[in-house]
């Protein structure tokens, strides 16, 4: 007689990323076999009786189940979105909230109290700063900042009262790499917990969590919307900080739009095979950057050059499509007449969609425990999934108007 066919394994941890992007989330049977979980416009939700909305709420509230109980509480459409992310990130809840930086400041809210200190890399997106220095301050929450590279020597910073590190990696405008299974290690041995905005990777290049961070942070909005039309943050937190991000969540009244929480699903879809090939661009034109006379460096921790180039390799598993160009000499009125007539890279805010961006650059500003010294204006690039040649072209072009421009 002849054996039962054996059958692939359901265990989501044993497939390849790839699959877990296109998969996870999925509920056939809460989505009536629909591919795609369909938008949920809704407020209130109606109960048959006073007995089914009390059962509703002891499954929210005490059991910390899925149910509909009110619209901001969640339906399927955002918990589609919400279980994708936590698979990936491996996480033991995943919160969305209506954009990038809400999903900062409320992780961080999540995470402190009153007295408390918090520390936070120089190279940290500026709202976030602006978060940290501004209204936070009214609640009784100092921050003080560390360089980007003190890894384990971050503990010299650290207060009586610090109970949160912030980190980026890379920062946003300067890419230095930040060694977060050493600045997870201080943290725990400090009673402190460890966030990382992760934007820049993805869950697909990067698992906080997984080295050690007891919350990992996405804008959504730019590489897993993809498309530029659309805003949202995911929280993914650890069972030590799932209880205080949760308040701060719910008591403050976050809900995300269901159409955008659609958006971001539909474009979690692709992730992978976008960032392959934003992954792909960004290294032809890094690489053809690096052979013009008037560049000074790129900061791109891809690049085997850049210094953080080893943390890289040893904690990513890709790139993404952003980076940073330092030139040997440069003036405001040279960079802006290289983007003022680009044809492919538009001159805008935020990053992630399929098109390539450029813009001006001027960290040094903001930074306080560690100056930047680099020429400014310096560029900040997105390549996105045009032909890398007719990037190239355009870049070429932009370059000879800096040229003329600087004399």
């Amino acid at each position: 007689m002849a054996g039962t066919p054996p059958k692939a394994p359901r265990n989501p941890g044993t497939r390849k990323p790839e699959t877990r992007i296109v998969r996870a989330g999925q509920d056939k049977k809460r989505n009536a076999g629909i591919v795609n979980t369909p938008v949920f416009h809704a407020s209130t939700v109606v109960f048959d009786s006073v007995a089914a909305m009390q059962e509703a709420s002891d499954r929210v509230f005490k059991k910390r189940e899925k149910a509909l109980y009110y619209g901001r509480r969640g339906t399927p459409t955002q918990w589609t979105l919400q279980e994708a992310i936590s698979e990936l990130e491996g996480a033991a809840e995943t919160f969305l909230t209506p954009s990038g930086l809400s999903a900062c400041t409320l992780a961080i809210l999540g995470c402190v109290k009153a007295g408390d200190h918090i520390l936070v890399t120089d190279s940290v997106y500026e709202p976030t700063r602006i978060f940290c220095d501004g209204l936070l301050t009214h609640f009784g929450v100092t921050t003080s900042y560390f360089p980007p590279g003190a890894g384990a020597d971050v503990a010299r910073y650290f207060q009586p009262n610090t109970t949160v590190i912030f980190a980026e990696a890379p920062g946003s405008h300067t890419f230095e790499m930040q060694d977060l299974p050493a600045l997870a290690q201080v943290a725990k041995a400090k009673g402190a917990k460890l966030l990382v905005d992760n934007t820049w990777a993805t869950p697909l290049f990067c698992q906080p969590l997984a080295l050690g961070a007891d919350v990992s942070i996405q804008a959504a909005t730019k590489y897993i919307v993809g498309h530029s039309d659309a805003m949202i943050g995911t929280i993914a937190v650890n069972e030590a900080a799932r209880p205080g991000v949760q308040r701060a969540v719910s008591q403050i009244g976050i809900a995300v739009a269901p159409d955008d929480v659609y958006l971001a699903t539909r474009g979690l879809r692709t992730l992978a095979v976008r960032l392959k090939q934003h992954q792909e661009n960004a290294l032809i034109v890094a690489r053809w950057l690096q052979r013009q006379p008037d560049i000074k460096r790129l900061l791109y921790p891809a690049l085997p050059e850049d210094p953080g180039h080893a943390l890289w390799k040893r904690d990513f598993t890709g790139a993404s499509g952003l980076f940073g160009v330092v030139f040997t000499r440069t003036s405001e009125a040279a960079v802006a007449a290289m983007i003022d007539d680009m044809q492919l890279f538009a001159l805008g805010f935020s990053w992630g969609g399929y098109e390539s961006l450029i813009c001006p650059s001027n960290p040094a500003a903001l930074r306080t425990a560690e100056p930047w010294t680099e020429a400014e204006p310096g560029i900040r690039l997105h390549i996105g999934l045009e032909h890398p040649d007719d990037l190239i072209a355009d870049l070429e072009a932009g370059l000879a108007r800096f040229r003329a421009t600087l004399g």
